[in-house]
């Protein structure tokens, strides 16, 4: 099964919020939706801004696990490398 790592964040250079999913479209509609409550939620991080594709979950869960312990400004240098304008990458998937 696929796993997906992505960031997702309230504005540009805001809070910013790793998390590791099977389902990258689903599990950014439950975040934007309200559908899961927790510290994503808490700040209003619904704009996706970064996400990276893995074979597996297990992959794709010890790269979150990476990312979680990178200093801040390497996490936005990640995003805009990927995204310098950091829009919204949800409305690409599907």
């Amino acid at each position: 099964m696929a796993g997906y790592v992505y960031i997702i964040t309230n504005q540009k250079k805001g809070t910013l919020y790793i998390g590791v999913t099977s389902d990258l479209e689903r599990r950014i509609y439950e975040h934007r939706e309200g559908l899961t409550p927790g510290f994503a939620w808490k700040y209003g991080c619904t704009r996706l801004v970064w996400y990276e594709e893995h074979w597996d979950i297990g992959s794709a869960i010890q790269r979150e696990k990476s990312l979680k312990r990178w200093n801040r400004q390497w996490k936005i240098d990640l995003v805009e490398a990927m995204n310098p304008g950091w829009d919204d990458l949800y409305l690409t998937l599907g």
